[in-house]
């Protein structure tokens, strides 16, 4: 546990660090040769910084224990920071697709293409390291703030990689008759690149919202709890599941002549899920009297997910 929670803290301070340093580069840059998408790269640098520390904070804050005031954790806190933080991108995006709009109909901005495709170069390196570093990480962690951000790098490096291609062909035009439409490329780049970028917030934001309306969790975690469930002898109809932040709830009723060996069985499922990127909690209960779920809801392991309940005691961690 100690080594998860170092090694996502030392991938979110590393995206820290070098977000400030491209947040500064890239605002003066962009400033110095009135290049709107460097600008616009600079930004981006400078929100993803404010959202990383925001990230530290959040993972900070997730790993505190189960409390009276906060019975099961703290979880839903990584998927509301994943959320401001797909919210505050897709902003990004739009107003710096309405600014190339309107440098687009007022003749374009005129741009040195050496200066640009040196920044650009040296931001495609730097952002792929850094995007392959936070790949490694997540790999070995599983932390949907980690991955959150190597979304965010992944973002950087494909926009330098459309800045250094975008300026060298502003560069190929300048030598031709067709020179004037040079002043174009800038804003055209931002407006073509923030279209494409707005698809991973947007899809970031949705991903956050379904844990914290408690949606069934992904297809991926919902086959492997499956596999448990039948492997542990539990019908599919008498659990439920869902993700919340670093955190897999499953919650199981059994029949009443199940109940002695409930001990045995959490263990057991703990066993067979160990190997999830996410953290699994079983809670198990006697299953009540009246109605079954089955009858009352739709089956729970693939399209409902609820808390449990408020009797279930608080959050606990694996044995």
């Amino acid at each position: 546990m100690i080594s998860f929670w170092a090694r996502e803290n030392t991938a979110l301070k590393l995206s820290a660090a070098i977000a400030g340093l491209f947040a500064l580069g890239g605002v003066g840059w962009g400033l110095w040769i009135n290049s709107l998408v460097i600008l616009f790269d600079g930004a981006y640098s400078l929100v993803s910084l404010v959202l990383t520390l925001l990230s530290v904070y959040a993972a900070r804050v997730v790993r505190k224990p189960a409390n009276q005031r906060f019975p099961f954790g703290r979880g839903a806190i990584e998927p509301l920071v994943i959320t401001v933080k797909g919210l505050t991108i897709t902003l990004i995006c739009l107003l710096s697709m309405a600014s190339a709009v309107h440098a687009l109909l007022t003749g374009g901005r005129l741009v040195e293409p050496g200066l640009a495709m040196a920044f650009a170069g040296i931001s495609v390196l730097a952002c792929a390291l850094v995007w392959g570093y936070l790949r490694w990480a997540q790999r070995h962690v599983g932390s949907g703030l980690v991955t959150a951000e190597r979304r965010q790098w992944l973002m950087d490096t494909v926009l330098s990689l459309a800045v250094l291609l975008g300026f060298g062909l502003a560069a190929a035009l300048e030598r031709t008759h067709w020179g004037d439409y040079a002043a174009y490329a800038d804003p055209a780049m931002v407006l073509l690149v923030a279209g494409y970028f707005i698809v991973v917030p947007m899809k970031m934001t949705s991903e956050a919202v379904r844990e914290l309306v408690l949606a069934a969790p992904p297809a991926e975690l919902q086959a492997r709890v499956a596999e448990a469930l039948a492997k542990a002898d539990v019908p599919a109809e008498q659990a439920r599941s869902t993700k919340m932040g670093p955190y897999l709830l499953l919650e199981i009723r059994l029949p009443a002549d199940r109940m002695p060996e409930i001990t045995r069985l959490r263990i057991r499922l703990y066993r067979l899920l160990s190997g999830l990127s996410v953290r699994p909690v079983v809670i198990i209960h006697p299953e009540a009297r009246g109605p079954r779920w089955r009858d009352a809801e739709p089956l729970p392991t693939r399209r409902g997910a609820v808390f449990p309940d408020r009797a279930a005691g608080r959050l606990i961690s694996p044995p």
